[in-house]
């Protein structure tokens, strides 16, 4: 007779709740690094290396820093301190694959798209920067210009708010006097691919 086959004992990650040999195709392989070094090392080797020569380029680092001092004298607490400080790097976002995501500018974008000659569309883009919730925003441009108004990804995949109708010019009037914390010198046109301030 046949033996009857064993379950096969599989370790799931704690961080991504994949099977740990599929973390790297997971949604955040960053994260779930450091859970890989400490309890499945044999799976990946490189992990090991690499946190080992980071560990090496940290100690390295440390050790130059406190070697170096500002006036050619030793290491006191006054001289660690400023270097510290200035060794202190400002804070930045980062992309997957090591882009750096820069801050966007709180401005609102209004453009007005033609279609089939006589159609338009009015798009509305940067609302959200304001703290304005999209969706009450198109709701109320809806009911206030009596038009069709939705809440799309336009094509940098970032939300914007198409009206129907060419309401280009009043909509500046009521997205101030409704929002009173968008300055009007935040609101510019799009004409010709220039921007042109609204103000």
């Amino acid at each position: 007779m046949a033996e009857k086959p064993q379950p096969a004992h599989v370790l799931y990650c704690q961080v991504c709740g994949l099977p740990a040999e599929y973390c790297e195709f997971g949604p955040d392989f960053e994260k779930c690094k450091p859970w890989l070094v400490r309890n499945a090392p044999d799976l990946y080797p490189d992990l090991i290396k690499e946190a080992n020569d980071r560990d090496a380029d940290k100690a390295a680092d440390q050790l130059q820093s406190t070697a170096i001092s500002g006036d050619g004298g030793g290491v006191g607490p006054s001289s660690r301190s400023g270097n510290t400080a200035a060794s202190k790097p400002e804070e930045v976002k980062r992309l997957p694959g090591g882009k750096i995501k820069k801050k966007e500018k709180q401005e609102i974008i209004i453009e007005k798209i033609v279609r089939n000659k006589r159609k338009c569309v009015t798009v509305v883009k940067g609302l959200e920067l304001f703290g304005v919730k999209l969706s009450d925003a198109s709701k109320k441009l809806g009911r206030k210009f009596a038009t069709g108004a939705s809440v799309v990804k336009g094509p940098t995949e970032k939300e914007q708010i198409d009206v129907q109708g060419d309401i280009s010019y009043d909509v500046v009037e009521f997205i101030t006097n409704t929002w009173p914390d968008v300055p009007e010198s935040a609101i510019f046109f799009m004409e010709d691919g220039r921007k042109i301030p609204a103000a």
